[in-house]
């Protein structure tokens, strides 16, 4: 099962990956329906199938490079839910060997719960808290999927890092401090001020008189026909943005002070390298969050951005998870 595991694993890292790219494309409402696109197992292509497509949905002319985005990411993570499925009924069938099972099971409920996530997406136009939550979806999964991994993998952590024992509970908190970072990147995201500050090292001129925290964070908006681009006005935008600006310098501080903690203390390859890794993947994020601002939201950058937030809570997960089992 430990393969399938790994398997799921890859397989949700391109789902995260897909998409962030579903979303930076601005394809999120590529198909206004769900599962299906236009009431098609695939995207309308024939003259005949788009002029149905448009009589149905009226409001929503296809686009067949955005509704083909949406429906590959569909595909994927389908493909993944069915996976998480099988595992799920190992982890059951294998029980009696004393294989873990509440875990497996959960990470099926978590994905129940994703495939609604991603129905609401599309039902509720693009509702920002929907859309993070989807986002964190993907991320929580992932990172379940990590996990169990690591429970079933049978490796040998050194001992002998007495030093490292402290570290646990501060790994910990910089689980919970990336977690709030990564929510406040969905929540810019999702809210469309990725671009609202586009100087550096601060926003641009008077951006201080234009923080509010009145409707910036409002989990219920009012109610909209779509929130497709936004819906907030440019203040809120810039609060948002600088928050996930001040967010990000906290999270990297923390991390840099853990890993370099960690390094100092570690007495074992295993941990000193493991430290390494972590500071060389949050370095690249950091540099990837600079880069978002510096060209402009680039796509390539901005679906990175993503992808290095998971990879750099995986490694933490894991380095956190090591600490705790020498321990």
């Amino acid at each position: 099962m430990r393969k399938l595991v790994f398997v799921s694993i890859l397989l949700a890292i391109l789902v995260v990956s897909l998409g962030a790219y579903t979303r930076l494309t601005h394809a999120g409402l590529g198909c206004p329906d769900w599962p299906g696109c236009y009431g098609l197992l695939d995207v309308p292509e024939t003259s005949e199938q788009i002029s149905l497509a448009e009589q149905a949905f009226p409001e929503r002319p296809v686009e067949p490079e955005k509704a083909w985005n949406e429906m590959i990411h569909r595909y994927f993570a389908g493909t993944l839910g069915l996976l998480i499925l099988a595992i799920a009924f190992l982890s059951l069938k294998r029980r009696s060997q004393g294989g873990p099972v509440g875990l497996p099971l959960l990470i099926l409920l978590v994905v129940i719960f994703q495939a609604a996530l991603g129905m609401w997406t599309v039902t509720m136009k693009l509702m920002p808290v929907v859309v993070m939550g989807h986002l964190l979806g993907g991320f929580t999964t992932l990172c379940l999927l990590l996990l169990l991994y690591l429970r079933l993998s049978d490796y040998r952590v050194p001992g002998g890092d007495y030093a490292l024992k402290k570290y646990v509970k501060f790994a910990v908190i910089g689980i919970f401090i990336l977690a709030g970072q990564i929510s406040l990147g969905g929540w810019t995201s999702s809210n469309y001020a990725a671009l609202t500050c586009t100087e550096l090292p601060i926003c641009q001129a008077d951006w201080m008189n234009q923080l509010t925290f009145e409707h910036s964070f409002d989990l219920i908006p009012p109610e909209k026909e779509s929130y497709e681009f936004g819906h907030l006005d440019h203040a809120s935008r810039v609060t948002i943005h600088v928050m996930h600006r001040l967010g990000a310098i906290v999270t990297a501080v923390y991390l840099f002070w853990l890993v370099f903690s960690i390094y100092r203390r570690a007495q074992s390859p295993f941990f000193k390298n493991a430290a390494m890794s972590l500071g060389f993947i949050l370095s690249v994020q950091v540099g990837l969050g600079i880069s978002n601002i510096w060209f402009s939201l680039p796509l390539s950058v901005a679906v990175s951005h993503n992808v290095v937030a998971a990879m750099l809570m995986m490694s933490l997960i894991s380095m956190t998870y090591s600490l705790k089992r020498k321990i």
